[in-house]
């Protein structure tokens, strides 16, 4: 932990939380979903609008096209996933 700070004049332990790595495992489907209306949400908040229920309403039809924020994010992921994939022994 020492050299650590001696090298990079860091904290270590911030220094060990940057490199962990992502290794991607599969979900299952409860989880899916459940994910999958966190993007619905998250993206719908980050829009401009009237109000929650017009925003949400935009974001399915965004998402019906094959576009709007929860598919980009869900595109960004399995990049992640694709990208981690040799990874995946260390699970």
């Amino acid at each position: 932990m020492k050299k650590i700070q001696q090298k990079t004049e860091t904290n270590p332990l911030l220094v060990l939380r940057q490199a962990r790595r992502r290794v991607p495992i599969e979900i299952g489907s409860k989880q899916g979903r459940a994910l999958a209306i966190h993007w619905l949400l998250e993206a719908s908040q980050k829009r401009p609008g009237r109000n929650m229920a017009f925003k949400l309403s935009s974001e399915l039809v965004d998402v019906a096209k094959g576009s709007g924020g929860a598919i980009r994010k869900k595109e960004a992921t399995h990049r992640m996933a694709e990208a981690n994939k040799a990874l995946a022994h260390f699970r």
